[in-house]
Formats: C-alpha cells, sequence, structure tokens
C-alpha cells in the first residue's frame, strides 16, 4: 500500500477540518479553523467560498506538517461537507458569483410557497427526488443566485457559471479547475437529482430556469475522482471519496444493516436510518435520501433533519454569554433536577422535520422567576434530545418497526447528560462510539475503499468500538409528561413569522 493515511476534510457549518486516520481508524492528526458566519437579514445565513476553501486548504497542511507527513505517506483524501450549502462560480475565474447560500437559510421559502401551491408539483417532485420542496435545499437558492447576482443568468444560459455544493467547489478548487463533480449523496440533497435514475431531473430543472451546463457529474460516493494540483502539497494526491456530512456518518458509524441509525449532535441535528435498496416514502415529514453509492450499488436512508441542535449551545455561548464553552453545559445540567418548567424551542432559522415550518421561530417557554443560567443552559440540552424524540417517533411509525441500534456522534455526543438524557426520553438503549467524530471517518473509509487502503466494509467493521452504551432510566409516564410540555412549546413557535 503506497500510503500509510487517509486524509478526510472535513467542511462543517461553522468550521473546517483536516482529520489523518491510520488503518485502524484511529486520528493521527487534526487541524481546525473556524470561519466567519454572514447573516445579512433576519433567517439569511451566508459564507464566503474563498474563505471556505482558505480555511480547508490551511487545516490540510496544517494536519500533515503536525506529523511531519509528506503527500506520499497519504493514501487519498474523502472529502465529507454541509450539505445544501450552495456556490455559483465563473468556469474561467474560478470567482463565485455570490456568497455561498448556507442550508440553514431561508430566504427562498415564500418562492417555495409558490411552487407548493402548483397542483401536482410538490407530490411529483417528491416522488422523484425523496425530498420536500423547501428552502433547506440547493435547487431554490441556485435560483435565487441567478435572479439576484448581478450577470449572473446571462453568464450561466451561455455556459459560463458552474454549480456545487460544498464537496463539489473543494475537488474543483483541489484539483486546479479540472474536475467537476459531486456523489450521489450531496447530488440526492438538491432537489434537482432523480434518486431513481441517479440523474439530474431535466423538468425540475426547467422550471427553475437553471441551466444543466451548471451541473456537476455524479459519480458513487467511492472512486478516484482526481488528484489534486501538485503545488498544494508538493505532489498529487487522489481524491477518492465524498459524502455528505450525515451520510459520511451513518457510514462512520458501520450502519450497514437495515434498520441501523445515527444521530449526529451537530450544528444541526440528524438521524438516518439506513432502509437498504429500499426507497421508504415518508407520511411524517422525513426524507428518502441517498446513503451512498459503493461498488455499483446504491444504498438509501431515511433523514429525518433538526436546523438547530449543538447551534442552541453557541447561541449560549455566543449571544447570551451564559457559557464560557460548550463543556460547560454538562455540569450546569447536573446543578438543578429539572428546568423548573422551562423549554427552548430553537427555531432559529425555522423547523425542520417533522415540522417542515420555514416561519417559526426560537421561543423560551415556561419561565418563572426561578429559573436561572443552570435551568437555561438543561433546557438548551433538553432541546436537542426532544427534537431528536419527535424523529424518532416519526422514523418508527414509516419503517411500521422500531430502530435496530441507535448510535450516536458529533461533538456534542461527549456531553453524558446529553446521551443519558436521550436514553431516557426513547427508551432505548443509546450506544457512543470510542471516535464520535464519525463524518470525517465515514469520508476516509470511502476513499480508502477505493484504493485498497481498506479491504471491504467487514474490515471497517472490525475498526467499530463502543465507548458507553447508556440505557433508560425513565418511565414512560415521565417520558410522556416531558414530551407533553415539548410538544406544548413548539405549537406556540409555529408561524411566528409570516413573511411573504
Amino acid at each position: 500500500m503506497a500510503g500509510k493515511y487517509i486524509m478526510a476534510l472535513d467542511q462543517g457549518t461553522t468550521s473546517s477540518r483536516c482529520i489523518i486516520y491510520d488503518r485502524t481508524g484511529q486520528q493521527i492528526s487534526v487541524a481546525q479553523k473556524e470561519f466567519r458566519q454572514i447573516y445579512p437579514k433576519a433567517g439569511w445565513v451566508e459564507h464566503d467560498p474563498m474563505e471556505i476553501w482558505s480555511s480547508q486548504l490551511e487545516v490540510a497542511r496544517e494536519a500533515m506538517r503536525r506529523i511531519f507527513a509528506s503527500p506520499q505517506d497519504i493514501d487519498a483524501i474523502g472529502i465529507t461537507n454541509q450539505r445544501e450549502t450552495t456556490i455559483v462560480w465563473d468556469r474561467s475565474t474560478g470567482r463565485p458569483v455570490y456568497n455561498a447560500i448556507v442550508w440553514q437559510c431561508r430566504r427562498t421559502a415564500g418562492f417555495c410557497d409558490e411552487l407548493k401551491r402548483e397542483e401536482g408539483l410538490a407530490g411529483a417532485w417528491r416522488q422523484k427526488t425523496g425530498l420536500l420542496i423547501d428552502a433547506y435545499f440547493s435547487a431554490t437558492k441556485i435560483r435565487w443566485i441567478l435572479d439576484h447576482a448581478e450577470g449572473a443568468r446571462e453568464k450561466a444560459v451561455k455556459g459560463e457559471l458552474l454549480f456545487g455544493t460544498v464537496e463539489t467547489w473543494l475537488i474543483w478548487n483541489l484539483t486546479g479547475g479540472k474536475v467537476h463533480v459531486t456523489d450521489y449523496s450531496n447530488a440526492s440533497r438538491t432537489m434537482l437529482f432523480n434518486i431513481h435514475t441517479l440523474q439530474w431531473d431535466e423538468e425540475i430543472l426547467q422550471r427553475l430556469d437553471i441551466p444543466s451546463s451548471m451541473l456537476p457529474e455524479a459519480r458513487p460516493s467511492s472512486g478516484i475522482y482526481g488528484y489534486t494540483s501538485p503545488e498544494l502539497f508538493g505532489a498529487p494526491i487522489p481524491i477518492a471519496g465524498a459524502a455528505g456530512d450525515q451520510q459520511a456518518a451513518l457510514f462512520g458509524q458501520a450502519c450497514f444493516e437495515e434498520g441501523q441509525a445515527k444521530n449526529t449532535y451537530g450544528t444541526g441535528g440528524f438521524m438516518l436510518v439506513n432502509t437498504g435498496n429500499r426507497i421508504v416514502s415518508s407520511d411524517h415529514g422525513l426524507l428518502a435520501t441517498i446513503a451512498w453509492g459503493l461498488n455499483g450499488e446504491v444504498r438509501y436512508a431515511l433523514e429525518g433533519s433538526v436546523f438547530v441542535s449543538g447551534a442552541t449551545i453557541q447561541w449560549l455561548r455566543d449571544e447570551l454569554g451564559l457559557i464560557g464553552s460548550a463543556a460547560e453545559t454538562e455540569a450546569m445540567a447536573r446543578q438543578v433536577p429539572d428546568t423548573a418548567g422551562a423549554y427552548i424551542v430553537p427555531a432559529f432559522t425555522g423547523l425542520g422535520a417533522p415540522y417542515w415550518d420555514p416561519y417559526a421561530r426560537g421561543a423560551i417557554l415556561g419561565l418563572t422567576r426561578g429559573v436561572n443560567r443552570n435551568h437555561i443552559a438543561r433546557a438548551a440540552l433538553e432541546s436537542m434530545v426532544y427534537q431528536t424524540c419527535d424523529l424518532v417517533q416519526a422514523i418508527t411509525e414509516d419503517l411500521g418497526c422500531g430502530i435496530n441500534m441507535f448510535k450516536v456522534d458529533g461533538g456534542a455526543s461527549a456531553n453524558d447528560f446529553l446521551l443519558q438524557f436521550q436514553a431516557d426520553m426513547i427508551g432505548q438503549p443509546v450506544y457512543r462510539p470510542v471516535c464520535i467524530e464519525t463524518t470525517s471517518l465515514g469520508a476516509a473509509y470511502l476513499a480508502g475503499l477505493a484504493t485498497g487502503y481498506w479491504r471491504d466494509q467487514e474490515d471497517i467493521l472490525s475498526n467499530w468500538q463502543l465507548d458507553r452504551r447508556f440505557d433508560p432510566q425513565e418511565g414512560q409516564e415521565k417520558r410522556d409528561q416531558l414530551l407533553d410540555g415539548w410538544h406544548r412549546a413548539v405549537r406556540r413557535a409555529l408561524q411566528w413569522s409570516e413573511e411573504s
């Protein structure tokens, strides 16, 4: 085998990271850099694409430097990314025509409402794409950029502009503009991709007036897409895998069997359950999505998306100043026996599954004079759990059976209070692996399988190690009481802002 390690580029919503792994799935080197969040208007979220690229390149070089790795030491690069975030750039100059519109951004909610009013459109698009019509996805973001960035539509019609989600943007830059590709998992999050035929859908493109020349080639999630420009690292390195962050986490958790699920507590909260080669249509606000393409086969998943999960804790730190670091919340939550009746509904950018209300807004309810900062910290953690409970219930009803195994990952899963409360609220064990950064690990695995660094999925499964199992300690009565309070709070946050 040529290289000693696999490099995973993990381009997230608030930071760019690089993690270098060995064959046992152990982290050998890590580098991370946060970047700016841009909020032009209420409910709008943007990133600077050039900052995404520069920060990702910087941490890749830094991770290599920390272990004195040469490009020959890196067998392959895998990429995982914040999904749905939309970048449009000039094919010849490589410069973006507008900031990246982030998955959280709600600016196209009004246009989505118009689309949903067209007879038969929502059902037809959902059947093709597995998705609901919503501002969350890339399609209407592309349309917005073409309509609002100066000269963009004219350039797009001439074939001068390219679109990509973040992994496409990174691969294009890593290869010096030679490769314009996406993988099936990311393509399935655009609302432009037919998950049955694995092709971009011409009817949807025509309705949204998006030229097909902008779109990247869709390929399986594991395979050599191209090679890095020699000047970036000193020699070419194969780019051999890509997957959206949540699908990558499902793969990194070795959820290879139907009914196995993972929940990631990141900026948002995302629960995916493997549905094998079946596309499961949801009656409860969930999404059918492509999990990955590998070895000539496509695996599907059922997904519930929570827009604001760990970002609630960032809000406590950055906007309210109640905490100095996220780690403080566990000790604070344990200082009080409950939230004193307080609930936080963190609908800062609307609510995702199962509500799909872009006009919901955040709220703190049930406040009394005795509520203090510890209660608020606990309510913030509990809000992450309650939103996940809604997803578990929806998935159970759609599948007609329970989840076989509930695994967790993401930065907040290091919080023992959070995971114990999660087990209590869903009434089944929660499994935390030794490596909770399974998003980047999944990208590494997909790249390593393409180059033979790992032989097969059994090789990967043997790497998965349990850190701790959390068993439920609360009874059904208490569970029902708390969830009833949560649902009453949610009802008061729905439809708060009715922009058109």
